[in-house]
């Protein structure tokens, strides 16, 4: 089964300080659900990256569309397929 990673880039650090706590909560919430394999920020507070373990891309990419911090556009995202190489 394939990955799908965010790279979120913060654009607007304000509202993205503002939106923290309704990112990680949405974030959460799909990572108990199994469908996030991995969450974190950036040392550098420059923004963060998600790899989501969903059935089909469109559904990780909606996922990823109604992240607080694109919704709100405190982020830019960058979407892409991706293939680990760590045994499952």
């Amino acid at each position: 089964m394939p990955y799908y990673i965010a790279y979120l880039k913060t654009v607007d650090k304000k509202k993205d300080e503002e939106i923290l706590e309704e990112h990680k909560a949405y974030l959460q919430k799909y990572l108990n659900e199994g469908k996030i394999f991995a969450k974190g920020p950036f040392l550098d507070h420059s923004g963060g990256l998600i790899i989501y373990k969903t059935h089909t891309e469109e559904e990780a990419y909606q996922i990823a569309l109604e992240d607080p911090v694109i919704r709100e556009g405190s982020r830019k995202m960058t979407f892409k397929p991706w293939k680990s190489t760590l045994p499952e």
